[in-house]
């Protein structure tokens, strides 16, 4: 009898035989974020000549605020839905923590302000979205500008900023918001645990198991048994505590917070890093390691524009345009496995 393949008109491959093309395929699909990181890295060294350690050292620094903010993010787009209030409640939580510092002069409590007001928005979002049923776009955007207006509101559109005459000042911005342990800057550090924390949670817990199947399929999740109403809220509470300890880091390092500017496009810019890291926006699929990837992509990406002495005005045409290829090449993943 003769062989099937001959009247498909396809050549059936040996056992031992790979089908080339297919394999590269998976590996794009499976570590697209590493290609990614490793061009723009290559293209980053390239401008910059004189790239050292600290160079290097200083991206994952300036990634630290946005990467924590995307790891939040990630968490909610997992699951199909997204927080486009981010950007404006970091800088409503770093003022009002530059207020607490400037009253109690205590670290620790500044962190705790943090902490409990970033939980607190992302709670509010969360009752909205999972219980209240209304949707996360609508939601949060409307959060946005309520966050903001507030921040504007308090501070009187004025600075808000650290009394560097305080006693615990030093210790918090220089020791901790500027300072670096055997070359890695802490608040790098601070990233780097943050990341582990959520990729180990995603990865290796049941919690983490439901996160997905909730971005896959909703209605298969809810028979399994899963709470996912409840699930939402609680993925909205922690998107909100990471964006509070975000803030923290921010007036750490920054000492200062602008009510009008600070924050500015950082839902966008923390969308870019999961986008570039790997993570599907319609939810359930992704490796949120590619996040820490895809944040300092896009973190190298401004210091190559800067390198290239572009127009500021341009900045974020460029970087407009680099999301838009990496949800193409998203599109490209998709339709290469249908």
């Amino acid at each position: 009898m003769a062989d099937t393949a001959e009247f498909s008109g396809k050549k059936k491959l040996s056992p031992g035989k790979k089908n080339i093309g297919g394999t590269v395929l998976d590996l794009w699909g499976k570590y697209s974020y590493v290609m990614i990181f490793i061009a723009i890295f290559i293209t980053f060294v390239v401008v910059n000549k004189n790239l050292t350690w600290g160079g290097i050292m200083l991206i994952l620094r300036q990634s630290a605020v946005i990467g924590i903010i995307g790891f939040g993010m990630a968490l909610v787009i997992l699951v199909g839905d997204i927080d486009l209030s981010v950007g404006s409640g970091m800088v409503l939580i770093s003022g009002l923590s530059v207020m607490v510092f400037n009253v109690t002069n205590n670290v620790f409590i500044t962190l705790l302000a943090s902490l409990s007001m970033g939980t607190a928005a992302g709670l509010f979002n969360g009752l909205l979205v999972g219980i209240a049923k209304m949707p996360p776009f609508i939601v949060t955007l409307a959060t946005m500008l309520i966050f903001r207006s507030l921040a504007l509101y308090i501070s009187d559109s004025k600075l808000y900023e650290l009394d560097a005459a305080l006693s615990s000042f030093s210790s918090f911005h220089y020791a901790f918001g500027n300072s670096s342990f055997i070359t890695i800057p802490i608040v790098g550090i601070m990233f780097l645990f943050v990341a582990a924390s959520v990729i180990y949670m995603a990865t290796s817990t049941k919690y983490g198991k439901k996160i997905y199947a909730l971005g896959s399929n909703a209605r298969a999740a809810r028979l399994a048994g899963i709470s996912t109403q409840w699930l939402k809220v609680s993925l909205f509470v922690l998107c909100g505590f990471l964006v509070g300890f975000s803030s923290f880091i921010n007036v750490a390092m920054n000492r200062s917070v602008s009510p009008a500017t600070t924050g500015v496009s950082f839902e966008m810019y923390a969308i870019a890093g999961i986008v570039l890291g790997g993570i599907s926006m319609s939810g359930g699929k992704g490796h949120t390691a590619g996040i820490i990837f895809g944040t300092m992509s896009f973190t190298m990406v401004s210091r190559i524009i800067d390198a290239f002495e572009l127009s500021t005005t341009v900045n974020n045409t460029v970087k407009g345009i680099i999301l838009l290829m990496a949800i193409a090449l998203q599109m490209i993943k998709k339709r290469s496995k249908e």
